[in-house]
């Protein structure tokens, strides 16, 4: 009977495919759970079953995992995505497989009940506050003192966040989330928060081992587009510790400390101050980044203990890895993209992924969502590595002719 691997869902242009590769090297059948597989990047991978199932019915989850288990041996349940690693849990524990604590995990998923647990472990973080409506909100703003940030309190990549500088900004952004035009996952509530200023990092945990920080940067406010990163962040030995300290205390305040986390912080006035703990590995291309300059492959290592299996998080190297993220400047009907294999045969480039082709529609919706494509490169130094991906960005380049105007 062969030995499967169940991911539960996926994740768009992130790591879902990266996983089932990952579960095929280690020789594991990979089984995908989702409730639209050509959503995700699962059909790329050859030799994978793909199950179309309503992800959020978890009764009808448990009854097509038994089911399967009458023709695989079922190693491991796991997800990729916040949402959907929630529901992994819950059906590892069903059926007595390695996994990390269910109450744990939906706690962390929810901002505002993670910034509760924090601070009351003194975790450095931003004032915050939670509002259910345009009036609360306006008042937390007003407490708290603009600028700030105002979210949903639940959701990820960074759908729905927005820098508000002024009354009015909060005012809009209220009214878009509370207008129809936001999907809300739960009952709607917002969260209103400090805005916490100063370089941004990215902490990636495996148990309780901090395995290395990526520092991180964003395009213009108001919104937080991700367009890069390079790992490892250039730290002081200082800056580091107290970074590595912050993130233990927050997981052991969050009861975390199973499998992966990552650690979202801003260094400010005050030192590291947490903007998010999330209970699951950081996206494509934070893995790849770690794998090149490290050695160290954080999805491999997560399916390993998700089958119960030793992990080997030794370092085998130490390079510098670098990934920068192509984003469109204008929504419209992209016309055409140039041959990308210039900038992959550039030496150090790793990876060079296009996530659209010609006649693709680009609307920007200032989060995750707005990335066309990233740029992987990988070198002995820093200086060598941004300089082997600016010429393989400079290498890159489409058209897009803007929407008719109405």
């Amino acid at each position: 009977m062969a030995r499967a691997l169940i991911l539960i869902g996926g994740t768009i242009r992130g790591s879902g495919l990266l996983y089932l590769q990952a579960a095929q090297r280690l020789g594991l059948q990979p089984i995908a759970l989702s409730d639209d597989p050509t959503r995700y990047d699962h059909f790329a991978a050859k030799e994978v079953e793909s199950i179309r199932i309503d992800t959020d019915d978890l009764d009808a989850l448990i009854r097509e995992c038994s089911r399967l288990r009458a023709t695989y041996d079922i190693a491991g349940i796991t997800g990729a995505a916040d949402s959907f690693y929630a529901t992994a849990s819950k059906l590892c524990r069903h059926f007595d497989l390695p996994g990390p604590n269910p109450g744990a995990i939906e706690q962390c998923l929810d901002k505002y009940t993670q910034r509760q647990l924090l601070a009351a472990s003194g975790v450095p973080m931003p004032a915050y506050r939670l509002a259910a409506n345009a009036a609360e909100v306006k008042d937390s703003a007003a407490e708290i003192g603009l600028p700030v940030i105002v979210k949903p309190a639940v959701g990820s990549s960074s759908v729905g966040v927005r820098l508000c500088r002024t009354a009015d900004e909060v005012v809009e952004h209220t009214t878009h989330l509370l207008g129809g035009k936001h999907i809300w996952r739960s009952s709607p509530r917002i969260l209103v928060e400090e805005f916490a200023q100063g370089s941004h990092y990215i902490v990636h945990v495996m148990g309780i081992e901090v395995i290395g920080i990526t520092g991180a940067y964003f395009g213009p406010p108001p919104h937080f587009v991700f367009h890069g990163g390079t790992f490892p962040a250039r730290l002081t030995d200082d800056e580091h510790e107290r970074i590595v300290d912050v993130s233990l205390s927050c997981l052991q305040a969050l009861e975390l400390g199973w499998g992966p986390t990552n650690i979202e912080l801003r260094w400010t006035k005050r030192g590291p101050v947490v903007i998010e703990v999330n209970p699951r590995l950081a996206g494509s291309p934070d893995p790849q980044m770690v794998k090149l300059a490290y050695g160290v492959d954080l999805i491999t290592e997560h399916i390993k203990i998700a089958i119960g299996d030793e992990s080997d998080l030794r370092r085998r190297h130490s390079h510098t890895a670098a990934a920068r993220i192509l984003v469109a400047d204008r929504d419209g009907i992209l016309d055409w993209v140039a041959d990308h294999s210039q900038a992959a045969a550039v030496e150090g480039v790793a990876e060079v992924k296009l996530f659209v082709g010609p006649k693709t529609p680009i609307i920007r919706n200032g989060d995750e969502r707005d990335s066309i494509g990233h740029i992987i490169a990988a070198s002995s130094s820093h200086p060598r590595t941004e300089a082997i991906l600016q010429r393989a960005v400079d290498l890159i380049d489409w058209s897009i002719t803007p929407f008719p105007a109405n």
